[in-house]
């Protein structure tokens, strides 16, 4: 148990943002992926997620860590489209429109709540996607469900304190997440390697410098000195610890960097590119796309579009 409470005590949250969404139109995505770690909660209608399609009841939430593909069904009927990420990200007005948290209390049509935040170790690693968790569905959890409608109904308000309400109610969401997961024995394998984490403080200066020169020099020539060990060495020693090697460890970094960046800046893909890392652009959009499953400047315009709903 103080195992545990350290991973917790270590794990830095982030409230992002969340929205209520009718589902218009039916709508199957077959690679459904998000940049932040995702709670669906669905209030009426049909959800259904992976190639089995597993039903999402209603009143249950499905959870979709950062960056895990799966395939996702909204709504029902025999005609519906099936759509790649990208192309449901073009036109997801078509099928998914906002709507208000009293809006979805009176009416009867398929309607979903949508929340995400951010969990990092050490305000570092990623920590669900370290994990490698994939998306799963909450059932039976009355209280992941009902702070997921509070968030929501504090997002709705104008009263004092709202931005610390957010942070702390997303804090408690995320404690009562991880407690679903131990209580019901979920991904105990993924969890136990998360320690490597605690236990080595080279691979936490590591983390903070790669962190901190994003842009810059990160061979494993340059890593192998803040760690001190041999060059030869590092890229072993960081994946017995991590489970991944540093170079795709620090292109994952540089690519959240840079869409932290689209979101943010209004600076050009190619100035982007290069502030995290990446002298050639037609390479950094490459690999972006090959992460994302959209360009970089999709992936702009549809976070605009989204932020402006």
């Amino acid at each position: 148990m103080d195992y545990y409470n350290k991973v917790i005590e270590s794990v830095h949250v982030r409230f992002l943002k969340g929205n209520n969404f009718k589902i218009e139109k039916p709508v199957t995505v077959m690679n459904y992926v998000e940049s932040e770690n995702t709670l669906i909660l669905l209030h009426h209608g049909t959800l259904k997620m992976g190639e089995d399609q597993e039903l999402v009841n209603e009143s249950e939430v499905l959870f979709i860590p950062k960056g895990q593909k799966t395939q996702l069904t909204f709504g029902s009927g025999t005609k519906k489209n099936e759509l790649d990420m990208e192309q449901f990200g073009d036109t997801k007005r078509k099928y998914l429109q906002s709507l208000s948290f009293k809006e979805i209390k009176t009416t009867e049509e398929d309607c979903i709540s949508l929340i995400q935040f951010e969990s990092k170790v050490f305000d570092v690693v990623n920590f669900f996607n370290s994990l490698d968790i994939p998306p799963f569905i909450i059932r039976f959890n009355d209280r992941i469900a009902t702070l997921v409608e509070d968030i929501i109904k504090e997002i709705e308000v104008n009263s004092v304190g709202k931005e610390r309400s957010l942070k702390a109610q997303t804090e408690v969401l995320v404690i009562e997440l991880l407690r679903h997961i131990l209580k019901n024995r979920l991904f105990t394998e993924e969890l136990s390697t998360n320690s490597t984490y605690f236990k080595d403080p080279r691979l936490i200066d590591l983390f903070n410098f790669i962190k901190a020169n994003i842009g810059g020099d990160l061979s494993n020539k340059v890593l192998a000195k803040v760690a001190n060990v041999s060059e030869d060495y590092v890229g072993q020693y960081f994946k017995m610890l991590t489970g991944i090697n540093p170079q795709d460890y620090i292109e994952y970094q540089r690519m959240e960097a840079a869409v932290e960046l689209l979101r943010t800046s209004k600076k050009s893909i190619r100035d982007i590119g290069k502030e995290v890392g990446y002298k050639d652009t037609a390479y950094f959009c490459r690999r972006f796309k090959m992460m994302y499953g959209v360009p970089a400047g999709k992936m702009r315009r549809r976070e605009s579009l989204i932020n402006s709903q």
